[in-house]
């Protein structure tokens, strides 16, 4: 069956930065479109990036929630199964339990940061960022 292991988060300081990976396995890894949430304490949980599955020619092939873009940036590694999220210029309203999700289904830019979008979820990784 398809798991998702994150890893990687932590404490850190306004303006530090964290890589979070996310080790796949279950499934052909480059035939899965990925993406990364947050859910912070109160909230809903919203979409951060995401990376098309290889093959689909789809402009752009990342996608990015407009928080977070310039600062975030989603990349994988198909022989390693592995899923990053590179974090720099860290905010404390970057806060949150972050998840690591996939589906099989190609994504574009109305279904990539949302929830519905995708049928695989790990189980998080807690971000706190300090001011």
């Amino acid at each position: 069956q398809v798991q998702l292991v994150e890893s990687g988060g932590g404490s850190v300081q306004a303006g530090g930065s964290l890589r979070l990976s996310c080790v796949a396995s279950g499934y052909d890894f480059s035939t899965y479109a990925m993406g990364w949430f947050r859910q912070a304490p109160g909230k809903e949980r919203e979409g951060v990036a995401a990376i098309n599955k290889d093959g689909i020619d789809n402009d752009p092939n990342t996608i990015y929630a407009d928080s977070v873009k310039g600062r975030f940036t989603i990349s994988k590694d198909n022989a390693k199964n592995t899923l990053y999220l590179q974090m720099n210029s860290l905010k404390p309203e970057d806060t949150a339990v972050y998840y690591c999700t996939a589906d099989h289904l190609p994504m574009d830019q109305y279904t990539a940061l949302w929830t519905g979008a995708y049928n695989y979820w790990g189980q998080g990784t807690q971000v706190t960022v300090s001011s």
